[in-house]
């Protein structure tokens, strides 16, 4: 797979397998919304048998911020002398009275920046004013917000500070493999995440959940290709662990990177939006870089965060429900007035569902 390159007729000789070989129904989770996306775009659903399902499950990281962080976001962009940096996508994501967007609009400085180094710089750049990052992500964003935070130590850099509302991806489907209510027969496992975690992150899974997974790149041919190996696994009755994108990941993944993580992040509990508390599925910074917390340096207690009403981003998000079984999916939450992030987010399956689906279902 490093150096192959797959022409139409490849394409369709692979389809042809999927279809010869799903004599079963089977269910196939892709954990990462990037994959969503790619499947939409790809019209890859209309390639496959209809006993092969396709569920998108809970790898958007800005959907599964729960109300309460995206509520403090918003009372930290209300803080005297301060610049928020974000990324594009939460800007329209809905807090329980405003967003980003919103409080942009009444003159609050709320900055749209592509990584944490664009952020440090800008902090650099205004040394009067304090720039709060919010930093979410998974693994695959983490190890870069910690080396910011490693250089704006060493360089003192005394204002500049994030808020963190990094999810680690295993715990997650772990507590997927629990619910009672999961289908789940096999995960096609993020490549972007898997670059940094590693081939050998996921080595429990098969034996300890009874479920195989396949990591998978991001052409058609990739996610054919890591479907077609599910599927062999669950006529076989074996689940495993395969690397279908070997030209990115590796057996241990970014060794640096994690080792920047470890530095900088210790592990706790945290919130998932609609899904609750997951054991030591967040990223927190640790006592020597707690000067860098941006809850340290101000009053972001909030009240009780609740979530929109009718909003099922949770059950979405948990592959238990499609978006359009949602009840406000194309009426109430829509791309132009979301309720959810689900909705807002490029990664978010409601979005994806909105974008290819909402003729066929109306």
């Amino acid at each position: 797979m490093n150096n192959f390159v797959p022409t139409k007729e490849d394409i369709q000789l692979i389809v042809n397998q999927i279809k010869y070989l799903t004599t079963d129904p089977i269910c196939i989770m892709e954990v990462c919304g990037t994959h969503t996306m790619c499947i939409f775009k790809h019209g890859i659903r209309s390639l496959l048998p209809d006993n092969l399902e396709l569920l998108s499950g809970p790898g958007c990281p800005v959907c599964v911020t729960p109300q309460s962080d995206l509520d403090r976001f918003i009372l930290a962009s209300r803080q005297k002398n301060v610049i928020i940096a974000s990324f594009g996508d939460l800007f329209r994501v809905p807090a329980n009275h405003s967003t980003l967007l919103n409080e942009r609009s009444k003159g609050h400085d709320i900055r749209v920046v592509y990584s944490p180094m664009d952020a440090l710089i800008l902090a650099q750049e205004n040394p009067k004013q304090t720039v709060i990052f919010l930093a979410v992500g998974f693994e695959t964003t983490s190890p870069a917000v910690a080396a910011t935070i490693i250089m704006a130590q060493s360089q003192n850099i005394k204002n500049f500070c994030i808020l963190s509302a990094h999810r680690r991806v295993i715990p997650a489907l772990e507590l997927l493999m629990q619910h009672p209510e999961t289908r789940i027969d096999g995960f096609l496992l993020p490549g972007h995440v898997s670059t940094i975690i590693g081939e050998t992150a996921y080595a429990h899974i098969p034996s300890q959940y009874g479920t195989g997974g396949v990591i998978a790149g991001f052409e058609a041919f990739d996610i054919l290709y890591a479907i077609h190996c599910l599927i062999l696994q669950h006529k076989a009755s074996k689940p495993s662990i395969e690397n279908a994108y070997p030209r990115a990941v590796h057996k241990q993944g970014n060794v640096k990177a994690k080792a920047i993580m470890k530095q900088v992040f210790t592990i706790t509990d945290a919130i998932w939006r609609g899904i609750g508390t997951i054991a030591n599925s967040g990223l927190v910074l640790k006592n020597q870089y707690a000067s860098f917390d941006a809850n340290n340096r101000f009053d972001l207690e909030i009240d009780e965060a609740v979530d929109p009403k009718g909003c099922q981003c949770g059950e979405i998000l948990m592959g238990l429900i499609k978006p359009s079984e949602c009840r406000l999916f194309g009426k109430t939450c829509t791309p132009q007035h979301p309720v959810g992030p689900c909705m807002v987010s490029s990664e978010g399956t409601c979005a994806a569902y909105y974008r290819y689906f909402i003729n066929q279902i109306q």
